[in-house]
């Protein structure tokens, strides 16, 4: 079986804001149902902070193999059948010997594992959410790897897909 599709999935504002004190800085329901129905049957990768500040009745994500990211792993107190590893590119390989036919490979935050794991993605699916927020986290750019293959607009936000460019 060949590997996986490895994809990013990232909202961020206007100026690339994407986290206030590990949580989304705003609440966008369209934006929250396009995660929810890109992400399930698949593979989500996610570092510490991000597993942490899932809501606990969402964690780990339903219906999603969770592989969370952490310097320290064996640290980690995770529930059965969610998997760690010590970094990005390992949990990719974890993901890559588990994964069915058609299951693609999900990463879903923050921006540690972002900065690290956008360089092993073809697709990056951003979110821009319309205006400017306060943070302290931001997406590092990555757009001069990839070229704009698609984009619709919603109510509160916009929809881009990046497909990485070929050599």
């Amino acid at each position: 079986m060949k590997s996986p599709l490895v994809c990013a999935i990232v909202a961020m504002d206007e100026g690339r804001l994407i986290g206030r004190e590990g949580a989304l800085p705003w609440h966008v329901p369209e934006d929250l149902k396009r995660f929810r129905d890109l992400t399930s049957g698949h593979i989500v990768v996610m570092g510490r902070k991000t597993w942490e500040s899932l809501p606990p009745k969402v964690r780990p994500l339903p219906g999603r193999l969770n592989i969370v990211v952490s310097r320290n792993p064996v640290a980690l107190a995770l529930p059965d059948g969610v998997l760690s590893a010590s970094s990005p590119a390992e949990a990719i390989a974890k993901a890559a010997a588990v994964a069915t036919e058609g299951q693609r490979v999900w990463i879903i935050g923050g921006a540690e594992v972002y900065r690290e794991a956008i360089p092993l993605c073809s697709e990056v699916f951003l979110t821009v959410v319309k205006g400017r927020f306060s943070g302290d986290a931001w997406l590092a750019p990555f757009e001069d790897s990839f070229y704009l293959s698609d984009e619709a607009s919603g109510e509160a936000c916009s929809f881009r897909r990046y497909t990485r460019r070929s050599c």
